[in-house]
């Protein structure tokens, strides 16, 4: 048998076993995530009633820096909700555009409904913390009730998300609850990236295991993490992520894998939007920072899964030209792709048909990936809220967690 023989055979069975496990994968998110709680779908009369009392349900942290194009719809919206009383704690992470003024004019507005607000404003970042886990650390500080709920300044909610979502965490028994934001996508870019990262994110956590406590998978979302103040308290509070880049996943991670408190992640389809992606490439600068670090800023970790994803990119394609065998693992390999986004249908929505892009976008993952990489490698650190933190103190401080 010839060498050219034995790459051409070689290369069918590759591309065979890689279809298997796209199969594979494709087929466990599609009937687990049919599993997965759906809280427009609960019949609310069998739903845990919230209490009478005048204390307030939730506390809603919000941190911003620099987010007065959004600040304001997400906190009118928090305004807005129905069926629950909230303590609404807006953070002023030292912005200079006018963040924490559009924060204190709502002040006066809050009055007519029946949640209470408050504006933090930090002048100064203390020594040994990144801004955004200084910033929840402060809300944490000023909140009065027994759960609480991390969010972002660009989030939505629907007018009954927050009691929903309670309810249904009290009906779980969760001690972190999880809430999948609908990502909202305009353009077939923003539609295709977004479809590839999430059915990558297969292969990162199952988020239909995340429920499971015998499975590894844990799992973050940094614009709706509900969390009890006694699991929070349990893993060592905010204090235990001074230093973590990717605090949504670790927190997640910490509540499951360490404290062994029950995690679970839901859907709801449009109860909180999120517009996660701005451009075809909008990926690139919005993984700078988390990128690397979710790979515990490991050099070979990211190689392997760069050459991963540049095997799923290429090798299909290569297999196109070994004859009828090869074309069919192609196939199949794009099927369990198709069959990956359609799984995710509740996320976003988006047409299986986006599959057929799934190798132009690999490739723009993988340059986001190795730019992360290459970045926070030249300057030393990662630059985040604009403030460069070193990386010796980022891999000291960081949660010893691994993602997949």
């Amino acid at each position: 048998m010839t060498a050219l023989a034995v790459a051409h055979d070689a290369i069918l069975v590759a591309a065979w076993l890689l279809a298997l496990v796209w199969l594979l994968r494709a087929l466990q998110a599609f009937f687990g995530i049919r599993t997965m709680l759906d809280l427009t779908d609960l019949d609310e009369s069998v739903l845990p009633s919230l209490s009478e009392e005048s204390s307030p349900h939730l506390s809603v942290i919000v941190p911003a820096r620099n987010e007065a194009g959004s600040i304001e719809a997400t906190l009118r919206s928090l305004l807005a909700q129905t069926g629950i009383r909230l303590q609404i704690v807006a953070v002023d992470d030292r912005s200079t555009d006018g963040t924490g003024e559009t924060m204190d004019a709502l002040i006066a507005d809050s009055a007519t409904t029946p949640h209470a607000y408050e504006v933090v404003h930090i002048r100064e970042l203390p020594a040994g913390w990144l801004g955004k886990p200084h910033a929840l650390a402060q809300g944490v500080d000023q909140a009065k009730a027994p759960w609480l709920l991390f969010t972002d300044a660009d989030v939505l909610f629907a007018p009954s998300a927050l009691q929903l979502a309670m309810r249904g965490a009290i009906r779980e028994r969760a001690d972190h609850f999880v809430l999948a934001p609908t990502l909202i996508a305009d353009s077939l870019g923003e539609k295709s990236i977004l479809a590839t990262i999430q059915v990558l994110g297969h292969f990162i956590a199952r988020l239909w295991k995340i429920g499971d406590p015998k499975a590894r998978d844990a799992f973050g979302v940094g614009g709706f993490t509900l969390v009890r103040r006694e699991a929070l308290d349990a893993i060592g509070g905010m204090e235990r992520l001074r230093m973590e880049v990717v605090e949504d996943v670790a927190l997640g991670w910490l509540i499951k894998r360490e404290a062994r408190r029950h995690s679970t992640m839901v859907l709801g389809p449009d109860l909180v939007q999120l517009r996660w992606l701005r451009g075809t490439f909008g990926i690139v600068r919005l993984m700078e920072k988390n990128a690397f670090a979710g790979l515990r800023f490991s050099v070979p970790m990211m190689t392997g899964v760069c050459l991963a994803l540049l095997i799923d990119a290429f090798l299909p394609l290569a297999a196109l030209a070994r004859g009828p065998w090869g074309a069919c693992a192609a196939m199949a390999m794009y099927a369990g792709i198709a069959i990956g986004i359609y799984a995710n249908r509740k996320l976003n929505r988006l047409s299986p048909l986006l599959a057929v892009l799934f190798a132009p976008c690999v490739l723009v993952v993988v340059w986001t990936f190795l730019r992360s990489m290459l970045l926070t490698l030249g300057r030393g650190g990662v630059v985040w809220r604009g403030t460069l933190y070193p990386l010796a103190e980022l891999r000291k401080g960081m949660v010893p967690f691994r993602m997949g």
